[in-house]
């Protein structure tokens, strides 16, 4: 059925969003999800994974597939969500029973959001910063941030550190895109400059 997202990210390796929904519902049964987890029981790994063709938390059962998870496999649960729900007090109950949730912030304003992410009419930058504050508030286990640096963006590394900062991760996680895509990866010295911006993290 080709990727579910609220986004249309210019550096995606799987393309582009055909249709775009904010909607959230089921796309995978949990009786789908247990057979699928049983074949792989006993594997050895370090985390469960929900990361999907699109963005995960736009599935409505998705609490319960972390649960079902855990459950089976009894390793810990790690989520990568584009951070576009997170204001969405249903969403953070469903990510708060992960040990792990990695939350997207490609931006530090709405111009720079709607140039590199690309979301849905209606999606609010500043939402995604409010939902990410609300769940940190509560969230117990482990928050990183995932930011994706290309030449749309790098010239506003200092601004976005001092968005990440206000957020208090426990990890920030500074990427370029190096699968193929539709924008080129920045350079090695380019990366070293923007990480200069996050030391204090």
């Amino acid at each position: 059925q080709g990727k579910a997202c609220n986004f249309n990210c210019v550096y995606c390796q799987l393309g582009k969003t055909a249709n775009p929904t904010r909607e959230r519902r089921e796309f995978v049964s949990i009786a789908q999800l247990t057979g699928e987890l049983n074949r792989v029981r006993g594997i050895a790994a370090d985390y469960v994974t929900f990361s999907g063709m699109g963005e995960p938390t736009l599935a409505s059962n998705l609490g319960q597939a972390i649960e079902l998870a855990k459950s089976i496999l009894h390793l810990p649960v790690a989520i990568l969500t584009n951070s576009s729900l997170m204001f969405e007090e249903d969403v953070r109950d469903d990510l708060a029973r992960a040990d792990v949730v990695v939350a997207k912030m490609d931006a530090h304003n709405q111009e720079t959001f709607n140039q590199v992410n690309r979301p849905i009419t209606g999606l609010l930058f500043s939402d995604v910063v409010k939902g990410i504050e609300l769940f940190r508030a509560r969230f117990k286990g482990k928050l990183c941030l995932q930011i994706m640096f290309i030449e749309a963006n790098k010239d506003f590394a200092p601004e976005i550190a001092k968005v990440a900062r206000s957020l208090l991760p426990d990890e920030v996680q500074l990427n370029t895109p190096l699968r193929p895509c539709a924008v080129k990866p920045l350079t090695p010295p380019q990366m070293s400059s923007i990480k200069a911006e996050f030391t204090s993290l």
